[in-house]
C-alpha cells in the first residue's frame, strides 16, 4: 500500500497575463521504506512538487487540481492549522541550505525540544534525551555537548546533519529533502547520502529526495521520476532509467553525464534551455529540443505509457502508431519557422557556394 499518493497533481500561478500551469497532472506514489528520486533541470518544478506537499506554495500559487493523499488521508485541502499539525509530525522536511532552516539565535538542541515537544506528549527531560539520540543518530560526535552549541558553531556538513535530525524529531513518515547535499563537499554528501538510506530503512520512513544530480539518484534511490516542464517524464526503478532509459530527455541527461573513462574534449549537451511557464510548446513540450521528434509530437502532448521496464511520456512508445519515428525534416522545419529561423531551402534551387 502506498504511503504518499499523488494524483493528477496542478498547481497555478495567476498572473496578469494570465494564469500560469506550474505543475501539469503530476502523478506518482511512494511506498513505506522507499526512496523515490525527482530529476530534472533547474525550472521543470521539482522544488514546486514537494512544496504542494507539505503545504508550502507561496501566494498566489495555488493547487489548482488532482490530490495529494498521505496514509488515505486527502491533505490538499486541509487548511493551514491542520496542515501544522501533519507538517513534522507526518512529513518532514530537509532544505537545501542548513542556515535558512536554523534559527541562529538559539542553541540546535531548544530547536530540537521545542520541534519534539510541539508533536509528541512528552516532558521536556524527555524530549532532551530524543534530542540528544537523534544527534547521535545522524552522527554528531559528542552529542551531550553539541546539544547546546549554537548553528554558527557547526561546519556545513553538520548543519545539514542537525537539520536531517530536527526532520526525524516528531517520527514522520515521509520525508521531502530538497537538494539535502547541493551545498556540500564531495565526502560529505557521500556521508549524508549513506545517512539517508540508513535512517530509511531503520526507521520504515519513505523519501522524497530531490536533486539534478544522477550520480546522487543512482547512488540513494530505489526508483526515479524525471521532470521536464511541470511534467513527469519518465519513471521508473533507478537502474532501468539510468542504463536503458526510455525518454529523449532522460538519455540526454545521461549523456551530459561525464565519463572518466573517456578522452572527449567536449561535454554532450542538450541543446536549448527549459521553456518558460508561458511559452510552454503545443504538443509534446520536449519536441524543440528532441532530436527524435516526429509530426506528432508537435500538436498532442502524450501522458505516461509502458515503455518496458519503465513509464515514458513519448509517442515513440505508442506502439498503436505505425508513423512514429518519420517525420522528422517536416518537424525540424516546423520548429526552425517557430523559432523565427529562416526556413530551409527548396530543394528545386541550387545551394549556394560556400567560400573557402
Amino acid at each position: 500500500m502506498s504511503l504518499l499518493q499523488v494524483k493528477n497533481l496542478v498547481v497555478e500561478f495567476p498572473s496578469r497575463r494570465g494564469t500560469l500551469r506550474a505543475l501539469d497532472d503530476i502523478s506518482f506514489d511512494i511506498a513505506p521504506g522507499e526512496i523515490l528520486g525527482v530529476v530534472g533541470e533547474s525550472g521543470a518544478g521539482k522544488s514546486l512538487t514537494g512544496a504542494a506537499i507539505i503545504g508550502l506554495l507561496e501566494p498566489p500559487g495555488r493547487v489548482a487540481g488532482g490530490e495529494i493523499v498521505l496514509e488515505g488521508q486527502r491533505i490538499d485541502q486541509l487548511g493551514f492549522e491542520q496542515m501544522r499539525h501533519i507538517r513534522g509530525r507526518k512529513i518532514g522536511a530537509i532544505f537545501q541550505d542548513p542556515l535558512t532552516s536554523l534559527n541562529p539565535l538559539y542553541t540546535v538542541g531548544r530547536q530540537l525540544v521545542e520541534t519534539i515537544r510541539a508533536h509528541l506528549q512528552v516532558s521536556d527531560a524527555e524530549a532532551r534525551r530524543r534530542a540528544i539520540e537523534l544527534l547521535k543518530d545522524t552522527g554528531i560526535p559528542a552529542a551531550e555537548q553539541r546539544i547546546d552549541h549554537f548553528p554558527h558553531q557547526f561546519s556545513g556538513g553538520m548543519r545539514q546533519r542537525v537539520v536531517i535530525a530536527l526532520a526525524l524529531a516528531a517520527e514522520p513518515k515521509l520525508i521531502v529533502a530538497d537538494e539535502p547535499t547541493t551545498a556540500l563537499d564531495v565526502s560529505i554528501q557521500a556521508q549524508i547520502i549513506q545517512l539517508l538510506k540508513r535512517l530509511c530503512h531503520e526507521r520504515g520512513a519513505a523519501v522524497m529526495l530531490i536533486t539534478h544530480d544522477m550520480g546522487v539518484i543512482a547512488e540513494t534511490c530505489d526508483r526515479v521520476a524525471v521532470m521536464y516542464a511541470g511534467r513527469v517524464a519518465e519513471i521508473g526503478p533507478v537502474h532501468e532509467v539510468i542504463h536503458q532509459p526510455a525518454h529523449p530527455y532522460t538519455g540526454g541527461l545521461m549523456a551530459s553525464i561525464p565519463d572518466m573513462a573517456s578522452d572527449r574534449e567536449r561535454l554532450n549537451q542538450i541543446d536549448g534551455a527549459m521553456p518558460r511557464l508561458n511559452a510552454i510548446p503545443t504538443g509534446c513540450a520536449y519536441n524543440p529540443r528532441c532530436p527524435r521528434a516526429f509530426d506528432r509530437c508537435l500538436v498532442e502532448r502524450p501522458d505516461l505509457m509502458n515503455a518496458g521496464a519503465t513509464h515514458a511520456a513519448c509517442w515513440l512508445h505508442d506502439a498503436a502508431d505505425p508513423h512514429r519515428g518519420q517525420g522528422a525534416v517536416a518537424a525540424q522545419h516546423q520548429r526552425e519557422r517557430a523559432a523565427g529561423e529562416r526556413a530551409a531551402p527548396d530543394a528545386a534551387q541550387p545551394l549556394p557556394e560556400v567560400q573557402p
